[in-house]
Formats: structure tokens, sequence, C-alpha cells
């Protein structure tokens, strides 16, 4: 997935917040190197030389619980000499959060303090990773 993005590609989803600059593809380096046991199925799909449309759904235990998820995910796509220069993809942040965390997530998925904890956590994450790929 990695190489499928322009260096500047941005990308967007409700826990990764505005990534680019090289962010979208470290997030699936990330992400697929922390995977204990991912799988993903394309459900549904369309594109042409200029946007794209995804629906794909992921089944992963979440690394900070271990809880497994299934997790329904739309995207799209904007696409510039064959790479993907924009990807924004959508679910319910409330769904990801009562399977990721648990009783958290049921309780208060739906407050911006559990989703702002989740995206800093996310960059965090991300910054970190980055900085291990540089070292």
């Amino acid at each position: 997935m990695s190489t499928l993005y322009a260096p500047e590609a941005r990308f967007h989803d409700p826990v990764f917040q505005d990534l680019s600059a090289g962010e979208p593809a470290a997030m699936w380096r990330m992400l697929t190197a922390r995977a204990a046991d991912l799988r993903v199925e394309l459900v549904d799909h369309t594109a042409d030389d200029a946007q794209g449309h995804a629906r794909w759904i992921a089944r992963y235990p979440f690394v900070q619980t271990g809880r497994p998820v299934i997790n329904d995910v739309r995207s799209t796509f904007r696409f510039h000499d064959g790479q993907v220069v924009e990807q924004r993809d959508e679910f319910s942040f409330y769904a990801w959060s009562k399977q990721a965390l648990g009783t958290t997530g049921l309780l208060l998925g739906w407050t911006p303090l559990v989703r702002g904890k989740v995206q800093r956590t996310a960059r965090d994450s991300l910054k970190a990773f980055r900085q291990s790929e540089r070292a």
C-alpha cells in the first residue's frame, strides 16, 4: 500500500487526521508491521485514471488492547500519474472504539475526549515509527 502514494499524498480518516508529506505511506508501513493477524477484504470498488472509491473490511486485533476489530471502511481516492494523491476513509469511530477499546469505547467512544486521545496516540505512534525508520 505504501508504494502507491505520491510523495505529496494526503490522507484522512477518523483516527489518522490530515496526514501528508510521506506520512500516509509511513502509516501503512507502521500498521502492517504491527499487525499480528491483519486480514483485508475488498468488498466493492470503482476507479478511473483520476479517482476511485472502495469499500473494504479490515479484521485485526487492536495492538493496544488485543481486542478483535472488524472495521467496515469506505474510501475515496484521487489519482495523478498512477499514484494516490489523496485518500479519505470513512468509518464509524464509535463502532470502532467499542470493539477496540471495550467498555471505555462503549461508554465514552462517542465523546470528543476519547476521539482526541485516540487521534493523539495515533499521531504520536506514527511520529515515533518514522523516527525509528530514519535511525
